[in-house]
Order: structure tokens, then C-alpha cells, then sequence
């Protein structure tokens, strides 16, 4: 049953994304920045609610309390990273918009890339690791002027569940740069959407969102520390069975 969902619902995005990108690319000629953003949510809101459907997956989010208050209160998220259910439920998830740091190749998927290429994220380009972070930095700062909060996963890559993997110092060298707190967030996803897995499982996955960590006058290698330390701890003590096993890094 659960192959069948997960077909199902593997369409069902298939189907709505097509009509919606290209919905997202004619409006973006009169449409820019916060509406067109919330324009794109709105696909993801229907994806999660699919999902919730569909496939059973239901979110629990825990520490709302703890993200800033105010439309121009600057923020970067810096995230656990298991399966793409973050990435379709965060900005759902989440009160403000939220610009993205990804590779540049991402703009090439047909509709989903060309909807992305229109709004306001961070692509780089990895080959060109100097400059790349100079435009991190430069466009992460505006954004964060404007009221978008920044989201990086600094794993960089999806992770199995109950491991754990180098957490890279780019999001806390921005935070560092622009003054502006981390906000560490923890993720059980791979419970039921594991990484590069066809078929999905019903359960919940649960959002859980650190208190903010000050980045004024830190050192960047000291702030990811903290902010890997919490969310490993955090991982830990949301799913302690997947890192009871042997197998579990860390």
C-alpha cells in the first residue's frame, strides 16, 4: 500500500507542477518579489497537504516561540537535512519568505527550476568556492534587510537517518559577516521520507526550532559547533532508535 501512495503521490506532484510553473513564469512579467514567493508556496502547500493525505505524513512542530518577531526581524535557519520533505514543508512551515542557498544547477529541472529561477534565492556556482561565498553574503545580506530569512543546511547534502554528517562553516561565516542569529532546527524526515527512497511511510515528522544563537563577534568554527551540538543532541532525543543502532555515526 505504501508503493501505491507513494506513486500516487510522486503524480500528484507531477501533475499540479507543470500547470503551476508555467502559471508562476507568466505572472512573474507583472508579479516580483514577496506576492511571487507566496505564489510558489502556494504549490508547496498543496504538495504537503497531498502528502498528509496521500502518504500520511503529518507535521508536529515544536519552538515556534522561538523565531524572531517582526517582518523585518533577520534570521538564518540553519537545518538538519534528511529527504526533500524539509524543502517542501519549511516554507510552508515557516512565517516569512525564505531564500534558499543551492547549487545553480538546480535552475536546468525543467518547470521546477525555471518557477525558481524567477524568484529571489541564492544559486552558486560550487566550482567558485571564493566567489561563491562573497555572493552569499552580499545577496544574503539584502535579503536579510528585506525581512527573508536565509535557510542553509550546512550538511550540504541529505543525510540517512541516525547519521551524521561535517557540518560546513558557510552558514555561520554569513551569520558572522551579517551580525544576524542562527536559528539551529532539528528534523526527523527520514523517518518516513528516507533519503533517495521511492516509497514513503506514514508517520510525523517533527520541526524542532533552537532558541536563537547571537553570531556577533563569534568565531564562525565556534558558532557551528554550537549549532551542530545542538542539533545532533536534538536529533537524538527526537529519534533515539535510529541512532541506537551500530551503524549510527557520531
Amino acid at each position: 500500500m505504501n508503493t501505491v501512495r507513494s506513486v500516487l503521490h510522486l503524480l500528484f506532484m507531477g501533475v499540479t507542477l507543470v500547470p503551476w510553473a508555467l502559471f508562476v513564469l507568466l505572472a512573474s512579467v507583472v508579479v516580483r518579489g514577496e506576492r511571487l514567493y507566496w505564489m510558489c508556496v502556494g504549490w508547496l502547500r498543496v504538495v504537503v497537504w497531498a502528502g498528509r493525505w496521500i502518504l500520511g505524513i503529518r507535521n508536529h512542530v515544536i519552538g515556534y516561540e522561538n523565531l524572531p518577531i517582526g517582518s523585518k526581524a533577520p534570521a538564518i535557519l540553519l537545518v538538519k537535512h534528511q529527504s526533500t520533505w524539509e524543502t517542501l514543508s519549511l516554507p510552508v512551515l515557516m512565517p516569512h519568505p525564505l531564500a534558499f542557498v543551492f547549487k545553480k544547477e538546480l535552475l536546468y529541472i525543467p518547470f521546477f527550476g525555471w518557477a525558481m529561477s524567477r524568484l529571489d534565492m541564492i544559486h552558486i556556482d560550487r566550482s567558485k568556492r571564493a566567489q561563491a561565498f562573497a555572493k552569499v553574503v552580499q545577496q544574503g545580506q539584502r535579503l536579510l534587510d528585506n525581512g527573508t530569512w536565509v535557510i542553509i543546511f550546512p550538511e550540504g547534502t541529505r543525510i540517512p537517518r541516525g547519521q551524521q554528517g561535517q557540518y560546513k562553516l558557510g552558514g555561520a561565516r554569513l551569520a558572522v559577516q551579517t551580525g544576524v542569529p542562527v536559528i539551529p532546527i532539528a528534523v526527523t524526515s527520514a523517518k518516513c521520507w528516507p533519503r533517495r527512497a521511492i516509497v514513503k511511510r506514514p508517520g510525523t515528522v517533527e520541526f524542532s526550532i533552537g532558541q536563537p544563537i547571537p553570531s556577533v563577534g563569534r568565531d564562525p568554527e565556534d558558532l557551528m559547533r554550537e549549532v551542530e551540538a545542538w542539533i545532533e543532541a536534538e536529533m537524538r532525543r527526537l529519534d533515539p532508535q535510529a541512532y541506537a543502532s551500530p551503524s549510527s555515526q557520531g
